[in-house]
């Protein structure tokens, strides 16, 4: 998409919402699949990958490091030639936009194969907190630090690579620290055992890498509740692998039919899915909606008026915004927690989003965890999308029953879901209305 950040889009009411829809392979499984297939011996052939704005700064900073990654003309398909757990020295300087998985992948990954490198993105990654997982992997002589000393990007690693031994890494901003560490382990040149400091968000995805190494070849075993162990050094081997679609992005179409009253099935998502956030349907049925579970997909039909809940969304925090702009249909308030790790996000998805939903008549309540979104009568408005992608995919969904709902920067979805507006547009059958600023 290539409107510039002054463009806005109205999404049009669109009636009831109703069809079919296959989202584009997830992003999480796409950045951990490239970094397992580049430290595989061998050459992987990858499908369903996801092409976005964030898995194009991994296959960038990737061949910066030597490794080859051929995409199908559509790049939905790469052969991705590995190092084979090399330990050769490096030097480079990686950018990496404000893609947080790139950051905190490589930056474990960079530093356990040893070299000399930076990375640095935007404005706003150098404000997202990467402390906690320099701290772990020093302690395996790792040789990484924040350039500024405030515990932020941009990161310089200056390593010989990881000798090995225990790890301890903070559990409660981001889950990616101990993904990247996980990855990384079997470059250790002695076996690494990794233990988790404090509550663990995101716990579906660490669930979700775990699936990944093992698909590769590695065995990471929990040897306790929050104690990893892995038998360094090993090496990744090339397979062959299919990534499901992305259950973030799912998240949209339930949504829609939810405040829609339509029904929506997504296809190639299941309960056996490795993506937590399929776990947004559960929910939706809390609210009122029937959800319909088959071998290719899973259905979401509006079940009569929503009504409001309580729900604790610390497993599924993607699709916090999701909810919160299904809630503004609700019967009833809907109050959201655990989710104290969205203030670090692309924005704060917390605050920020408070800021919008109060814009389109909703009363909000703000907690340090989550919020709490009376609804109100609903009204237009124009929306910031923090150069947020889940910001913007959202608020999409409540134009589908509000008129004249403007949302600002569109070209943000680029970051996991360049074709969001365009899918909306063919499962709702109504145009968009862009202007240029």
């Amino acid at each position: 998409m290539s409107e510039s950040s002054q463009t806005t889009v109205e999404v049009q009411p669109s009636g009831q919402v109703n069809g079919s829809i296959r989202p584009p392979g997830s992003k999480s499984l796409t950045n951990r699949a490239l970094i397992c297939a580049a430290l595989a011996r061998g050459t992987t052939h990858l499908t369903g990958v996801l092409r976005s704005e964030d898995t194009e700064v991994m296959i960038d900073a990737l061949r910066q490091l030597d490794v080859r990654i051929d995409l199908s003309p559509d790049g939905r398909v790469a052969d991705v030639s590995g190092i084979g757990g090399s330990d050769a020295s490096h030097k480079a300087e990686v950018y990496v936009a404000n893609s947080g998985t790139t950051i905190r992948f490589l930056t474990a990954m960079l530093s356990a194969l040893g070299g000399n490198y930076r990375l640095h993105g935007i404005d706003r990654m150098h404000q997202r907190p990467i402390g906690d997982l320099l701290t772990a992997i020093n302690q395996t002589g790792g040789g990484a630090s924040s350039e500024r000393g405030d515990g932020c990007p941009p990161v310089r690693i200056d390593s010989q690579g990881w000798q090995g031994g225990k790890v301890t890494v903070g559990g409660n901003v981001s889950s990616q620290y101990l993904s990247g560490i996980m990855m990384a382990a079997p470059l250790s040149r002695s076996p690494l055992e990794i233990h988790v400091e404090g509550e663990l968000v995101s716990r579906p995805y660490v669930d979700m890498t775990l699936a990944v190494i093992r698909s590769f070849g590695v065995d990471v075993t929990e040897t306790t509740p929050g104690v990893f162990a892995v038998q360094a050094p090993c090496v990744y081997q090339a397979i062959e692998y299919d990534i499901e679609p992305d259950a973030s992005a799912a998240s949209y179409f339930w949504a829609a039919a939810a405040v829609s009253g339509g029904t929506v099935k997504v296809e190639g998502l299941t309960r056996a899915a490795l993506q937590g956030d399929v776990g947004f349907v559960d929910c939706l049925a809390k609210m009122g909606c029937t959800v319909t579970d088959a071998p290719d997909g899973i259905t979401v039909a509006a079940g009569g008026p929503l009504r409001g809940i309580d729900v604790d969304m610390n497993q599924i925090s993607d699709t916090v915004q999701t909810l919160s702009v299904v809630a503004l249909f609700a019967e009833g308030p809907t109050t959201i927690h655990g989710v104290a790790h969205n203030r670090f996000k692309e924005t704060d998805r917390i605050t920020d989003l408070a800021t919008e939903l109060r814009k389109l008549g909703a009363t909000i309540e703000e907690f340090d965890d989550g919020l709490k979104i009376t609804p109100g009568p609903l009204r237009a408005a124009t929306l910031e999308t923090y150069n947020d992608h889940r910001m913007a995919m959202s608020f999409a969904v409540a134009g589908l029953r509000a008129p004249g709902i403007q949302i600002k920067n569109p070209a943000c979805t680029a970051k996991t879901y360049p074709e969001y507006f365009a899918d909306l547009q063919r499962l709702t059958g109504q145009s968009h209305h862009w202007t240029a600023g």
